[in-house]
Order: C-alpha cells, then sequence, then structure tokens
C-alpha cells in the first residue's frame, strides 16, 4: 500500500475509461465473467446475475445462494429507476419466546429466507437477454472444475479455522472440499454448489425454492431444531418498487428503500444540504464533525422508526422529507459532538458490484450473508451457505422492527444511483455493515461537493463512526492527517486512529461523462477487485 503521509489528492490507482460497458467487483474472477457476458451482447442484468453468481462461488464468506440481495437499476430507455429487494422473511412458524435469551449469531435459527436465486429471476425477467443457463455458466465452471483460492480467499478461511469455532470445520469442509484451510493458488471445487446452480439454470427459480433444494433445506432445518417450511421457500418473492429519491445540489439520489437503511443516507444528505461544505473543504474539522453528527441523528431516526413496511407503518417518505432534515438539523451542534447511544456491532461480510451496459443502462447490485459465513450452516448435498440475518431485528417488543415470524429485518444493504436530471451520472456502493452509508454520505459528497473525480472520492480517506468497546468512536485512517483528529478530540468526539488504507470499505464506482457519454470505472485499492471495460 502507499505511504502514511496525509493525502493531497494523488491517486494509486488508474481511471478506467470505456464507451460499450463497464464492470467494477470486488473478485477479478466476477469481473471477468461480467465483462465476458457483455462482450457476448448481454445486457447489464445478464452481466449482474453472473457477477453475482461467480461472487458466491469465489467469496461464500461474503454471500451466498443462501444470502440477500438488493439492487438499484437504471433504465435509459424509460428514464427511471427501479428497485430490487431481494432479501428473505423469517420463518412463518418461527417461535420469538425461542429467542428469549437473544438472537444467535450462528445455526439455523439465524438464518432468514434465502432471497439471491428469486432476485435473479426478478431482475433476468425485467432486464434479461441471454438465456440463464448461459449467465451460470462461468458459476458453475468455477464450481464443478474449481477455481484458485486468492490470497484474500485462504486468509478469510485460515483465519475462521483458528477460531476454534465448533462450526468452522464442517463448513470449511463444505465450501472447499479441504479438510485444512486453503493455500493460495489451491484449486477449489464445489460439485453440490455446481448441482444447485445448474437446477437454477435449467429451472429458474423452481430449482431452488421448490424440488430438491428447498426439500433439503426444510429437512436440515428440522433437524437442526429450525422453523424453515416449504411454504417459506414457495411463497418467497422479490420486491419491486420505486426507490426513494432526494435532491442534492441539483443531483437526484436514487436510494434503497425500506426494509434496507438507504433512506438513512437520504436523510443525511438532506441534513448537510443546509451547510456549505465546499467551503468548509474536505477533511476539515468542521466538514467531519457536521457528517458524524448528521450520522448520529439519521441512526437514532432508524432504531426508532424503520420496521418492514408490510408490517408497519412505512416512515421512510418522513425521514426522506426535506422539512425532516431542516428539523434535524437544527438540533446538530457545531460546536461540540452530541451523544450517541452504542450500537450493536453489526455485520459487514457482503459484496458490492455496479455495471453499466452500452446503451447506458445500469445496476447498483449488492449481496450478503451478514456475518462472515452467514449462519455457519451450509445445507448437506447442495453446497448452500445459509445467512444469519435473522439477528438483524430487536428483540424489543416496541421496536418497529421487532423480531415476528414471516418479516424482514432492517438490513443494512443499500445500493444507490445517482441522476443529473434525465441522465446517469454515478453508480457506487460498497459493503460494511452499518458503515455503508457511512462510505456512500462520503463519496457522494467527495463527487459532488468537493468536485473530485472517481478514483479520488474511491481512495480518499474515509471515516466510520462505530461501535468501540462501551462507547461509539470515530475510526479515521491516518492520511487525514494528526491536526483533524486532535481538532475531532476537541470537539469531544472519541477518535481512534487507523491505518492509512484501514477503513472497512471495498467501494465500487462508475461515472459517465457528461460530455462524451463514455464510462468512468474506479475500484478500491483497500480490496482485491477492480474495474474493466468494453
Amino acid at each position: 500500500m502507499p505511504s502514511d503521509d496525509t493525502w493531497n489528492g494523488q491517486i494509486h490507482r488508474g481511471i478506467v475509461v470505456a464507451q460499450r460497458g463497464m464492470v467494477a467487483a470486488s473478485q477479478p474472477l466476477a469481473v471477468s465473467a461480467g465483462i465476458g457476458i457483455l462482450r457476448d451482447g448481454g445486457s447489464f442484468a445478464d452481466a449482474a446475475i453472473a457477477t453475482s453468481a461467480v461472487l458466491a462461488v469465489v467469496e461464500p464468506y461474503n454471500s451466498h445462494l443462501g444470502g440477500d440481495v438488493f439492487a438499484i437499476v437504471w433504465d435509459q430507455g424509460a428514464r427511471r429507476a427501479l428497485a430490487f429487494n431481494g432479501s428473505g422473511r423469517s420463518p412463518q412458524q418461527l417461535e420469538p419466546r425461542r429467542y428469549a435469551d437473544g438472537i444467535p449469531i450462528r445455526g439455523i435459527r439465524a438464518a432468514t429466507v434465502p432471497g439471491m436465486v428469486d432476485a435473479w429471476c426478478a431482475i433476468h425477467q425485467r432486464f434479461g437477454r441471454l438465456p440463464l443457463s448461459r449467465l451460470l455458466e462461468p458459476a458453475i465452471e468455477y464450481a464443478e472444475n474449481g477455481f484458485p483460492a486468492g490470497f484474500r480467499y485462504a486468509q478469510v478461511f485460515t483465519a475462521h479455522a483458528e477460531s476454534g469455532q465448533d462450526w468452522t470445520g464442517p463448513v470449511l469442509r463444505e465450501l472447499t472440499g479441504l479438510t485444512g484451510p486453503p493455500r493460495p493458488g489451491q484449486t477449489i471445487r464445489q460439485p453440490n454448489l455446481a448441482q444447485t446452480l445448474a437446477a437454477v439454470a435449467s429451472s429458474g427459480r423452481q430449482g431452488f425454492y421448490e424440488g430438491r433444494v428447498a426439500q433439503a433445506i426444510v429437512d436440515h432445518s428440522r433437524a437442526m431444531g429450525g422453523f424453515f417450511e416449504l411454504s417459506d421457500l414457495a411463497d418467497h418473492r422479490t420486491v419491486v418498487t420505486q426507490p426513494l429519491t432526494t435532491t442534492y445540489r441539483g443531483m437526484t439520489i436514487h436510494a434503497q428503500p425500506p426494509v434496507s437503511q438507504g433512506v438513512i443516507l437520504v436523510e443525511m444528505l438532506n441534513i448537510l444540504e443546509g451547510y456549505d461544505l465546499a467551503a468548509w473543504g474536505f477533511g476539515t474539522p468542521r466538514c467531519v464533525h457536521a457528517m458524524v453528527e448528521a450520522k448520529k441523528l439519521a441512526f437514532a431516526d432508524r432504531i426508532a422508526m424503520l420496521g418492514d413496511p408490510e408490517r408497519v407503518a412505512d416512515m421512510s417518505s418522513v425521514l426522506a422529507s426535506k422539512d425532516f432534515a431542516a428539523r434535524r438539523r437544527s438540533r446538530l451542534d457545531m460546536s461540540h459532538a452530541g451523544s450517541a447511544d452504542p450500537e450493536p456491532e453489526p455485520g459487514r461480510d457482503t459484496t458490492y458490484f455496479c455495471i453499466a451496459d452500452r446503451e447506458g443502462n445500469a445496476i447498483s447490485f449488492i449481496q450478503s450473508v451478514y456475518h462472515a459465513f452467514g449462519c455457519g450452516v451450509v445445507v448437506p448435498g447442495t453446497g448452500v451457505l445459509l445467512n444469519n440475518r435473522l439477528t438483524g431485528f430487536s428483540l424489543d417488543p416496541q421496536s418497529p422492527n421487532a423480531l415476528a415470524p414471516a418479516k424482514r429485518p432492517i438490513h443494512t444493504l443499500n445500493a444507490y444511483v445517482v441522476t443529473d436530471g434525465p441522465q446517469l451520472r454515478y453508480v457506487g456502493g460498497t459493503p460494511g455493515g452499518d458503515v455503508q452509508v457511512q462510505s456512500n454520505l462520503q463519496v457522494i459528497t467527495s463527487l459532488v461537493d468537493f468536485q473530485m473525480n472517481v478514483q479520488q472520492a474511491v481512495e480518499a480517506p474515509r471515516w466510520q463512526h462505530v461501535p468501540d468497546g462501551d462507547r461509539m468512536a470515530i475510526h479515521a485512517e491516518s492520511r487525514f492527517g494528526p491536526e483533524l483528529l486532535r481538532a475531532l478530540e476537541g470537539l469531544g468526539h472519541h477518535v481512534r486512529r487507523l491505518g492509512p488504507w484501514q477503513h472497512s470499505s471495498s467501494y465500487q464506482l462508475i461515472e459517465v461523462d457528461p460530455n462524451t457519454g463514455s464510462y468512468f470505472g474506479a475500484s478500491d485499492p483497500r480490496c482485491d477487485g477492480h474495474a474493466a471495460g468494453l
């Protein structure tokens, strides 16, 4: 990595420029799969499904067929955005009283209904061009015949194998076919997962939510004391709706509606629009302080007001309004840090990518099993790793996000698209749990307020306001410089200095140049991915 010097705008990766399509993702094999589909005449949606499936094979600790998907599509022909909520509900037969001692992080009782495969099918039905069987070929090939373990892949598996937790051994064997941690370059094969992917390729959603795979999930759930029934899987459907929108300095932000917490991004931007961030300057104490305080206000509103809109009152239109933001802004003290109750540490094991095609369509796509390796359960005979998103519920019965049967929990997952009038301008996002919306806030303001290019916006030093022991603290990369950290402490913030590139981010970003229509792609040097174009 580059040095620990205070950042001066220098970038360490070049901007990828292309005209016929762009893919930016966290794993090179997944990028290649997406580019291959675009090259063969596939749409942005086709490329997204291929990229998503390969990521599930080669980064199983981040996302899998047993996990969830959220996506925002920009349809250039219709000049509109659509939001896809591919998250699952809790089991219909779930018994909340069985969670009186807390929701476990691991085990079948931590899982919600998997949403990824149905999200693929919902996106493909509306925007697909090539057959699903063609789109899943790269993932099936890597699962059946193998792929080489990368250095990060080996590191993650080794760290969990050495943790001594009971679930790690069986999961490692199921996902790698090995009896010990993989070495970089070692071939990884997953024949059971290849069969499941082949069933989806030939039968669509029925290949996962009905028949052999669905029965295996239910049988294993029953054997482990879980609550899944066949109806949970058969009844699951992706929700397709309009995204939440707001304007920011003349741009339109299209964000994920609940059950995603994308509304927090909208609220924070609306609060900050009342300040002249550009005049203050990037990374100045006033600028970072205002952002952190806006984050505190928005996160408190999330806890108090957000829940599954199918089960509780949908407050997102209130939270996304300019009037509400003005009232919240009036509570923001620019002279001193406000209080913030400690928050639970959410899972951050997620992957994000974005794709644009030659027609000007684009997709902002995020998928996850929540914590690393989800609930730590691979369904026998299927190769499917299940999520642990049930831990996103609250056990407070008064909370709008209270645990209940057949209900979706509030999700950290969110994606966004930015348009300038009727034209697409930016598509971006990142994994990172509750840090996602904080990272998205910083990148959008870097682009709009501070006029950075896409790679500068991705590489710029970042902060995150996160749990730190029994308190909340700003964790800031050292490239901000020591003066900022001292100034923030002087304002009453708890501050922890991170390494120069230690922020928990894996940002991917595409810009459409308004003058030429060319794509500019950027990828985060904090991860293994890259952007590639046609």
